[in-house]
């Protein structure tokens, strides 16, 4: 695997068979975009077929590990009736990402250094594992701008934390701090901010050096049950997802979060 490439929206090194994602928009809290998703899926692909990389870690630049989805972008395109068009970008680029981080034989960690808000939190429990500063939080904001959950949180959330929850989390989209996801079984560590790129780095130092043919076989046959659905679950979120974007909600949604007001929603 090269590492000689550039990346518009991400950072790759490759060093002692660990290969390191970084997301790195940090002045804009690293919003998931279409490119950013499909370059971070470009470099999975290249990993998967490189027997010298044995693990991969997955990070924020700044603040934040990823906002969520990019409301400000302009890469998600209208539909023929005018609608924002974000069938085709969870089709497209979003619900692959999240596929091959789970099919992947190679394990993966996820180094959360802030904010894991919407599609951000998804992709961090689309990780085997998940390690947390302890300023870090999740959060499902879909509700608070008129939209439903994707990104396999239907299927990864409620596999993590259980039904009661992962409803919670959806209907009330209020953040949920490390310690907190701990607690519920969200993410495996939390560790001082400060500590968190060490901690990870030897966390997945510690997996490129063990057994892959292990690993692979752990992570297929953990992941079986619901890589059963998972496909067609992440096909009907895009579908419900679209349907909400073409809502009014999701408009006076988008609105009240650019303006940095309350959203007034009328139920269409």
């Amino acid at each position: 695997m090269t590492t000689q490439q550039a990346y518009e929206t991400i950072a790759l090194s490759v060093a002692d068979g660990v290969a390191t994602i970084t997301l790195n928009r940090p002045d804009d809290l690293n919003p998931l975009s279409v490119p950013m998703a499909l370059e971070v899926l470009s470099v999975l692909e290249q990993v998967e077929g490189d027997p010298a990389i044995r693990a991969v870690l997955i990070t924020g630049a700044g603040r934040a590990f990823s906002s969520g989805a990019d409301l400000k972008g302009g890469d998600r395109g209208l539909t023929p009736e005018g609608k924002p068009d974000v069938l085709t970008a969870l089709r497209t680029a979003y619900n692959p990402l999240i596929l091959k981080l789970m099919t992947i034989p190679k394990p993966v960690v996820a180094a959360v250094n802030g904010g894991a808000v919407g599609i951000g939190a998804s992709l961090a429990w689309a990780c085997d594992l998940v390690v947390a500063a302890d300023s870090a939080y999740f959060l499902l904001a879909f509700v608070n701008i008129g939209l439903t959950v994707d990104g396999g949180a239907s299927i990864s959330l409620p596999s993590r934390v259980g039904y009661a929850r992962a409803m919670e989390m959806a209907l009330l989209g209020e953040r949920v701090p490390a310690e907190t996801a701990l607690q519920w079984g969200m993410i495996n560590r939390v560790v001082a901010g400060e500590e968190l790129a060490a901690a990870a780095g030897e966390l997945a130092a510690k997996l490129a050096a063990g057994p892959p043919g292990s690993f692979a076989a752990s992570k297929r046959l953990l992941n079986e049950g619901c890589l059963t659905d998972l496909e067609a679950r992440l096909d009907d979120e895009a579908v419900a997802q679209q349907e909400r974007a073409e809502s009014t909600d999701f408009v006076e949604g988008v609105m009240a979060f650019l303006q940095k007001r309350p959203a007034n929603f009328q139920g269409s």
